[in-house]
């Protein structure tokens, strides 16, 4: 009985650290979604602590699985047989508790099936109206983050390009300026809950 609540407990850290470790690449998806594009920053904070959440997880489900795989002893009583392990406790249910895990920490590697193919945009704009900017972004942390900031410039008239990148904490925006102002494309950034630190004309 002991055994059976640590085991619940174990299966349940394993899921909050694995579901934490990847709340701040899942945010900005369930922004696109819920069309509330400002949440997308909330959890950005988590980020520096990814590494420690995604050992916590592997240790606590290696744990999980080295105790439902270790020899058990001998039964020493014809009692015990009667108690059929329930589906919580069973190997089927961890199973599926790691494929979910392995899912939420593997979320940054593919969540751009989530956003629309954006691509730079073939129109008709003469030379002198071509500008690029390089902005400073503040809080972006993963491919979650440039896809969301990309995502938003591009719902931006007059977008030609954008490529962020949370590497650099950038983005360069290739635009038409007779259709919109750098003012419009820092208030599309910052509508994202990341913020615009700086900007530079190229």
């Amino acid at each position: 009985m002991e055994t059976g609540k640590a085991s619940k407990k174990l299966i349940g850290a394993g899921i909050i650290s694995a579901f934490a470790a990847s709340l701040c690449c899942i945010t900005p998806v369930l922004a696109l979604i819920a069309g509330s594009s400002g949440i997308a920053a909330s959890f950005s904070w988590l980020e520096p602590l990814r590494p420690y959440l995604i050992g916590t997880t592997i240790l606590v489900l290696g744990f999980a699985w080295y105790q439902k795989l270790k020899s058990k002893k001998e039964i020493e009583c014809n009692c015990e047989t009667e108690n059929k392990t329930s589906f919580w406790q069973s190997k089927l249910f961890l199973g599926m508790i790691t494929i979910f895990a392995v899912a939420m920490l593997a979320f940054p590697y593919y969540t751009s099936i989530f956003y629309p193919n954006h691509t730079a945009k073939t129109e008709f704009v003469s030379d002198e109206n071509i500008q690029e900017v390089s902005v400073s972004i503040k809080g972006i942390t993963c491919e979650s983050c440039n896809l969301h900031v990309e995502h938003e410039l591009f719902e931006l008239p007059g977008i030609l390009s954008a490529k962020a990148d949370f590497k650099t904490a950038s983005a360069k925006v290739k635009f038409d300026k007779s259709k919109v102002n750098i003012d419009s494309i820092i208030l599309a950034i910052n509508k994202t809950g990341y913020k615009v630190n700086n900007f530079k004309i190229n």
